[in-house]
C-alpha cells in the first residue's frame, strides 16, 4: 500500500511538472517558428502577406510601426482596390477609441471614474438584481469588471432595418450573437471578476450622450477625432465612396449590418485615421506629448494599468487590452474586434518603444488577430493568452496529453515491477 500511495504522489508530482512546463512553453512560444528575424519588418510583412493570400478572399489594410514611425504598410482586396483612405468597420476596436472619449470627460471633470454610473443616467437605468448597482461604475464598466452578464455580442441590423432605440437595446438587445442573453443588468457582483460585455460599453454611450447633451458620434467627433486629425472617422453614415465592400468567407459580398451598439461595434475609420490614432500613443514630432492634447501622458499610464485578470495574468486596462508585458513595466496595448460575418481587425502597440501593428480586413473572421497575435510573439517574444486560447490550444492539448499518458504508463509500470 505505501508503494502504491508512493507512486501515485510521484504520479502527480510529475504531471503538475510537465503541466508546468508546457503551459511555461507555449507562453514562451518554445514550439512556434519565428515568422522574420528580429527587427526584420518587411519579412515580418512578407509573411502577413502570405497569410493573406491564403486565408482570405476579401481585402486587408495592414500598417507596421518601428519607433513611433510607420515603418511598412500592405493593402489588398479581391474587389475594388484600397488604400490608406479607404474605411472599415472596426468592429470592437472601437471600444478602444470609445474609452478615449469617456477618458476625455474624466479628465474635464464632468465623470468620476468610481462613482456609480447611475449618478449620470436618466433615460435608462440598470434594472433591479441581487448584487448592488451602485457598485457598477465607469472604471468597471471600462475594464469589463462591472458584474454585467449580458454576454454581447452585437449582430447589428441588416439595410432597411430600423435600428431601435439604445434603450431598448439596453433592457433587451435584439440583434444578440448566440450564446449572449442580451439584456444589460448586473448578473454578478461587480469588481470582482472580468466578464466581456457589449452592454457595457452601450451603457457608456449613454453616459457620454447624456453628460455632453450631444449625440454619441458628435461628441466623440469633438472630443476626440478632430483633435487628433481623424477626419474620416465616424460612428454613422460613412462615406459611401471610400467604403469598403463586406466579404464573406467565401469570397462572396456580405451584408453591410448596422448597429445602434456605436461605441461598442461600429466605429468606421481607415488605416490613415488610425495611424494618427495609434501615433498619440507615442511621443510626436517637435516633442509633441503622448495624447497629443487629448488626454494627458498621465492619463494615458492609468489606462494601461491591469484592472482584470484572467488566470492570474493581466488582460485588461480602462478600455485597453493587455497583451503581453513589454518589459518596461506596462504592457503591449490594444483591442482586436470581429463583427458578423467576417470582419476582423486589430491594433497592437508598444508604448515603451513605438512598435505597433495596424490589421484592418473583411473576409475571414480571425486573419487579422492571428497576424497581430504573431506580430506580438514576433517583437516582444511571448505568446498573447488569446493567441494560446484561439490558435495554439489544440497543439498544446495534444502535447500536454501525450506527455501526460508517458507519465501515467511509467507510473503504472514502475509500481507493477515493484509488487
Amino acid at each position: 500500500m505505501r508503494r502504491l500511495g508512493g507512486s501515485v504522489l510521484v504520479t502527480i508530482t510529475l504531471l503538475v511538472i510537465w503541466a508546468a512546463f508546457v503551459a511555461g512553453g507555449a507562453r514562451e512560444g518554445w514550439w512556434r517558428a519565428m515568422s522574420a528575424a528580429n527587427g526584420d519588418s518587411a519579412g515580418f510583412l512578407r509573411w502577413a502577406e502570405g497569410r493573406y493570400a491564403t486565408e482570405s478572399k476579401g481585402n486587408i489594410a495592414i500598417v507596421l510601426f518601428d519607433g513611433g514611425h510607420v515603418a511598412e504598410t500592405f493593402y489588398a482586396s479581391h474587389g475594388r482596390p484600397v488604400d490608406g483612405h479607404s474605411l472599415f468597420q472596426v468592429a470592437s476596436m472601437s471600444k478602444w477609441v470609445t474609452a478615449w472619449g469617456v477618458m476625455a470627460l474624466v479628465e474635464q471633470h464632468r465623470i468620476d471614474l468610481d462613482a456609480p454610473v447611475s449618478r449620470y443616467l436618466t433615460r435608462w437605468h440598470l434594472p433591479p438584481s441581487e448584487f448592488d448597482n451602485d457598485a457598477v461604475t465607469v472604471r468597471g464598466l471600462l475594464s469589463h469588471t462591472a458584474g454585467l452578464t449580458d454576454g454581447l455580442g452585437f449582430r447589428g441590423f441588416p439595410p432597411g432595418q430600423a435600428l431601435p432605440p439604445i434603450e431598448q437595446e439596453l433592457t433587451r438587445a435584439t440583434d444578440t450573437l448566440p450564446g449572449a442573453s442580451g439584456m444589460t443588468r448586473v448578473g454578478a457582483s461587480p469588481g470582482t471578476n472580468w466578464r466581456y460585455s457589449g452592454g457595457g460599453y452601450l451603457l457608456l454611450q449613454l453616459l457620454v450622450e447624456e453628460v455632453t447633451q450631444e449625440t454619441f458620434n458628435d461628441a466623440m467627433r469633438r472630443l476626440v477625432f478632430q483633435p487628433l486629425g481623424m477626419t474620416q472617422s465616424t460612428f454613422v453614415d460613412p462615406d459611401p465612396t471610400h467604403l469598403v465592400d463586406f466579404y464573406n468567407a467565401d469570397g462572396s459580398k456580405a451584408v453591410h449590418y448596422k448597429f445602434t451598439a456605436l461605441a461598442a461595434a461600429s466605429l468606421y475609420t481607415s488605416a490613415d485615421d488610425m495611424t494618427r490614432f495609434i501615433a498619440a500613443q507615442f511621443p510626436g514630432a517637435n516633442s509633441a506629448p503622448p495624447g497629443r492634447g487629448v488626454l494627458s501622458p498621465t492619463t494615458l499610464e492609468a489606462m494601461r494599468r491591469p484592472q482584470a485578470f484572467l488566470f492570474g495574468m493581466p488582460v485588461w486596462g480602462l478600455g485597453e487590452t493587455l497583451y503581453v508585458p513589454n518589459g518596461a513595466g506596462s504592457y503591449v496595448i490594444g483591442h482586436d474586434g470581429n463583427n458578423y460575418p467576417a470582419i476582423n481587425t486589430t491594433a497592437r502597440v508598444d508604448p515603451a518603444t513605438g512598435d505597433g501593428i495596424l490589421v484592418l480586413e473583411t473576409g475571414n473572421a480571425t486573419l487579422a488577430r492571428e497576424i497581430g497575435g504573431e506580430w506580438t510573439f514576433w517583437r516582444r517574444g511571448t505568446v498573447g493568452l488569446d493567441t494560446l486560447v484561439m490558435f495554439d490550444l489544440r497543439g498544446i492539448l495534444i502535447l500536454f496529453a501525450s506527455g501526460a499518458l508517458v507519465i501515467l504508463i511509467g507510473g503504472v509500470t514502475w509500481y507493477r515491477r515493484g509488487r
